[in-house]
């Protein structure tokens, strides 16, 4: 089923306010899909999911290398996250860019904390794999 990305259903919203570990699939530089659990907050208002990770992870050099493979015209690494629970799943898909500025990573930083409950220890490695989404699809 399809959901809008800016105005989900408040069902489809509040799935994604649970605590649920998630996925976040990257293309690897030879096209297959690198897929790890991570924690993804959803922020319909401005059309983004985050991912909070550490500089030197597989998945932010993944997205980085996109992000070189396709130059100026690019727009990012085509990736999904998604989270399933029981009959109850959802897939979000977009456009992911490595953020590394202080403000966008203590912003992602917070949204974790708020979702998960809980705030991750300081890790001056820590950066932002941002995703612009333009696909909203589940089942919640």
């Amino acid at each position: 089923m399809s959901h809008d990305v800016l105005n989900p259903t408040p069902e489809y919203l509040a799935f994604w306010r649970e605590r649920h570990v998630c996925t976040l699939t990257t293309p690897r530089p030879d096209g297959t899909p690198h897929v790890v659990p991570v924690g993804v907050t959803y922020d319909p208002e401005a059309g983004l999911a985050r991912v909070i990770s550490n500089k030197h992870s597989k998945k932010v050099r993944n997205v980085l290398a996109a992000q070189e493979a396709q130059g100026a015209q690019g727009g990012g690494a085509r990736v999904a996250v998604c989270q399933m629970e029981g009959r109850r799943w959802a897939t979000l898909e977009g456009r992911a860019v490595v953020r590394t500025d202080e403000a966008s990573v203590a912003d992602a930083v917070a949204r974790y904390a708020e979702r998960y409950g809980r705030t991750p220890s300081p890790n001056p490695d820590r950066v932002v794999v941002e995703i612009t989404l333009d696909r909203a699809m589940g089942r919640a």
